[in-house]
């Protein structure tokens, strides 16, 4: 799945940022198929329950039958053509979210060999926000860092200060 790579720092702000706003012990639904992250919640005493491969944007059961408190979705959305479908489907109350930013310097990620890793969107913050609250959500926190890469030239560089990925906590608008 990481290509001989593990995303320490995405890892570690991630699970601080869940740690802070949804602590362990809770009952979550992970979007998106069991994976190296879904085995760190477990060990943090999170009870971790993953979709399973299904299209989400045609298929979204397991989301109207899940009955964890919490729904997670880690760079997900930017796979999906509908997120807003998805988004209204949840049945938790709290989300807890992240995907990674549009980088001006940069396209959009599409995997050659592999045609479910493929950024259909890639936000600017004030999307995401924008998608979220019209689909029912009122954002509690959120935070961004950079992916620095260990390569030299220009898109590296900016790498260092241009943030990449993005994050919310949010809760179900109560109508």
């Amino acid at each position: 799945m990481y290509e001989g790579t593990f995303p320490h720092k995405r890892f570690e702000k991630t699970l601080s940022f869940l740690r802070k706003h949804v602590p362990a012990p809770t009952t979550v639904l992970d979007l998106g198929v069991e994976n190296p992250f879904s085995d760190i919640m477990k060990k943090e005493g999170y009870e971790v329950q993953n979709t399973t491969g299904e299209d989400l944007d045609c298929d979204t059961s397991k989301l109207k039958e899940s009955t964890a408190s919490v729904v997670t979705a880690f760079e997900i959305f930017e796979h999906l053509l509908s997120p807003f479908t998805v988004l209204t489907d949840i049945k938790a109350d709290k989300l807890v979210a992240s995907v990674p930013l549009r980088l001006w310097f940069s396209k959009a990620y599409q995997s050659k060999t592999d045609p479910w890793d493929r950024h259909f969107h890639e936000f600017e913050d004030w999307q995401f926000d924008w998608l979220l609250e019209k689909a029912g959500w009122t954002i509690i926190a959120k935070d961004s860092w950079t992916h620095p890469v260990n390569k030299i030239g220009f898109r590296p560089f900016l790498r260092l200060f241009t943030p990449r990925y993005y994050i919310v906590y949010a809760e179900r608008r109560k109508v």
